[in-house]
């Protein structure tokens, strides 16, 4: 079974960094791509960034452009989130998606980012 464990979260004050991660249970290799998704309180869940495994093109949600970077750790079967100049509305709770090569769709627990002063 897929597993999907992420870290890295916290409360960081504006203007700070956090690196989350996300480590599949498998090889990162049986995907076809993986992202990150956020849901702030009492809104939907969106994407913010994901990434292709095989080729590593890379997709961002306009409003983290420039301040966000996703990759990939293939040896540690891993996806890294890197937010830089993080800002308020970054609040939410942030959750690793796989996308299988057989079509299925998988969700990590989540991880809680608050950014505050």
């Amino acid at each position: 079974q897929v597993q999907l464990v992420e870290s890295g979260g916290g409360l960081v004050q504006p203007g700070g960094s956090l690196r989350l991660s996300c480590a599949a249970s498998g090889s990162i290799f049986d995907f076809k791509t993986m992202g990150w998704y956020r849901q702030p309180p009492g809104k939907q869940r969106d994407l913010v960034a994901d990434i292709t495994i095989l080729g590593g093109s890379t997709n961002y949600a306009d409003s983290v452009k420039g301040r966000f970077t996703i990759s990939k750790d293939s040896a540690k079967n891993t996806v890294h989130l890197q937010m830089n100049d993080l800002k308020p509305e970054d609040t939410a709770v942030y959750y690793c998606k796989a996308d299988h090569q057989w079509g299925t769709t998988h969700w990590g627990q989540g991880t809680q980012v608050t950014v505050s002063s």
